[in-house]
């Protein structure tokens, strides 16, 4: 073997060594006892966490869902029936009263308009605040005559003196006004021709009564006449003659008739002229459908035609709009009349009203328009002072309770084509006046003696600072120190 390949050899062999020996002491720093395997698991010692103090502007807002609607709902019903309709005859024709043409939902009503069609009649609207509960014509009288004359004036047909009597002059508007709806005014029906006819009867029988009863009496009288000169001739001839008393009762009798047939005719005169003072063009109770304030809104319809006019017909609302949401009990305690409110809408469009009611109040209102009786997220807002005595407060015995919210808009064409749509109503309810100190609810710890303080960590070491708290929101509550020094960036203490 030649010297070079011996030394090629121990080369190799000392490389050997040098990595089994490398590779020894890597493993060897490897290995732990148990004991150093546990005391690399155990979890470092715990600490405060802790969150630096902020010096910002604070705003308090009470945030919840609503639903933008038609302000001012009422349900629509009929006062009455319509048309000659309203009484079955005996055949029972009439009987029921059938909705021939059916009020359309989304329909603008203006005063004199049609609202829907009942056996082929109109169902009008007008305005008043006087309910339409009877049928108006010749010789009515009182508000609701001078409240239909009123209307009839502002749509052009009536001319006349409002004094609440209807006389032909409101007849004659009553008729120019259904005309101009393409239907003809209510003229007295059969049963009253009739009964004018029977009325009128009675009159003639009277007098032919009266009339014969006077010829009569005079012919009786001319007979006393006669007997009365035949006795004075006969006692002036020296002759006797005794009375006749049968005579005299004739004639009583016939007096007695006389009064009495007298008495008959005035009786079935004053009749007459009863009758025919409500006879003439009427107003049928369930024609005409007097609304507070116009125009309003068909909203919804609850029949269609065929259906019978008893019962709802449907509800109308103004035009106007008006946001209706519900908030707990705790935030309606912040909240009072008067209040501004941002609303958004899902595809951003904002708009801005007032808070105009809250709790029983708010409820959409249910006031009957008819002829017969006729004005979510949750909230985010805690708590924050000086709300005042207006403040919408609820039960002292469940402040969770949910209460209900109004909201007037009085742009509502910021909301236009937005009703029923869900809106994101926000109300502020206070703000800090400028910057302040602030920190995380968490960090306000109240002693049993009502002191409040927050603990904050400097130098590693605790300490309590005493404060008051002020508004609060989103969170975070506004603190000024009252003993020690509080600045912006200190850690507070939040937990362990």
């Amino acid at each position: 073997m030649s010297r070079f390949s011996s030394r090629k050899h121990l080369g190799a062999l000392v490389g050997a060594v040098v990595l089994v020996g490398a590779g020894g002491w890597i493993a060897g720093t490897q290995v732990r006892s148990p004991a150093d395997a546990a005391a690399a698991h155990t979890a470092p010692k715990a600490g405060p966490v802790t969150v630096a103090v902020q010096r910002q502007s604070l705003t308090a807002t009470v945030v919840a869902s609503g639903s933008v609607e038609f302000a001012s709902p009422r349900p629509l019903a009929l006062a009455g029936a319509v048309g000659t309709g309203a009484s079955a005859t005996a055949g029972g024709e009439g009987a029921e009263q059938r909705i021939t043409k059916a009020p359309v939902a989304g329909t603008k009503v203006k005063e004199g308009d049609v609202l829907m069609a009942v056996n082929g009649r109109p169902v009008l609207a007008l305005s008043g605040t006087v309910p339409m509960y009877r049928a108006l014509g010749p010789g009515a009288s009182g508000d609701d005559v001078k409240q239909l004359q009123k209307a009839l004036h502002r749509l052009g047909f009536f001319s006349g003196s409002m004094s609440g009597n209807y006389g032909q002059g409101t007849a004659a508007a009553v008729t120019s006004w259904y005309t101009s709806k393409g239907y003809e005014a209510q003229k007295p029906s059969a049963d009253d021709e009739q009964q004018l006819g029977q009325l009128q009867q009675a009159v003639s029988a009277a007098q032919q009564t009266l009339l014969t009863t006077n010829s009569a009496s005079s012919s009786s009288g001319d007979e006393t006449e006669t007997g009365t000169a035949a006795g004075t001739e006969a006692g002036a001839s020296g002759s006797t003659s005794s009375p006749n008393p049968q005579s005299s009762t004739d004639a009583q009798i016939h007096q007695l008739q006389l009064e009495s047939a007298r008495t008959a005719l005035n009786m079935a005169n004053a009749a007459l002229s009863t009758f025919q003072a409500s006879y003439g063009t009427k107003v049928p109770a369930g024609e005409v459908v007097f609304f507070p304030k116009l125009p309003v809104r068909l909203n919804k319809v609850t029949v269609k035609t065929g259906d019978t006019a008893s019962g709802p017909i449907g509800t109308v609302t103004s035009s106007d709009l008006e946001v209706q949401a519900v908030v707990p009990g705790a935030d309606a305690q912040l909240l009072r009349k008067g209040m501004a409110v941002e609303m958004t809408t899902t595809d951003g469009k904002k708009a801005t009203g007032t808070v105009s009611a809250l709790g029983a109040g708010a409820a959409s209102s249910t006031t009957t328009a008819t002829g017969s009786d006729g004005d979510s997220e949750g909230s985010t807002g805690t708590t924050s002072g000086g709300t005042g005595s207006e403040s919408a407060g609820t039960s002292a015995t469940d402040s969770s309770a949910p209460v209900q919210l109004r909201i007037s808009v009085p742009n509502s064409g910021e909301l236009a084509d937005e009703a029923e749509a869900a809106v994101k109503v926000t109300i502020k309810i206070g703000a800090s006046d400028g910057k302040v100190l602030v920190v995380p609810l968490a960090a306000i710890r109240t002693s049993s003696d009502g002191n409040v303080r927050v603990q904050v960590e400097r130098g590693g070491r605790l300490s309590d600072v005493h404060v008051t708290v002020g508004l609060s929101a989103a969170g975070l509550v506004e603190v000024k120190p009252t003993s020690g020094t509080l600045e912006q960036g200190d850690k507070v203490v939040v937990g362990e």
